[in-house]
C-alpha cells in the first residue's frame, strides 16, 4: 500500500509540473499553453504531490 500511495504521489507531482511547464508556456500543444492561471493550478497540484510523498514515506503500513 505504501508503494501504491508513493506512486500516486510522483504521478499528481508529474502533472502538477507538466500543468505549471505549459502555464509559463514552455510546453505547448494544449489549451493550457501560455495560461498563467495554469501556472498557478499547477504549482497547488505539486504541493499537494509533495505532501502525498511525505504522507507516503511517514506511513508505517
Amino acid at each position: 500500500m505504501r508503494l501504491i500511495r508513493f506512486v500516486l504521489a510522483l504521478i499528481v507531482l508529474a502533472v502538477g509540473a507538466l500543468w505549471s511547464l505549459q502555464g509559463l508556456g514552455l510546453v505547448g500543444g494544449s489549451f493550457m499553453t501560455g495560461q498563467t492561471q495554469w501556472l498557478y493550478i499547477g504549482l497547488v497540484t505539486m504541493l499537494a504531490g509533495i505532501v502525498g510523498l511525505r504522507w507516503a514515506s511517514q506511513s508505517r503500513v
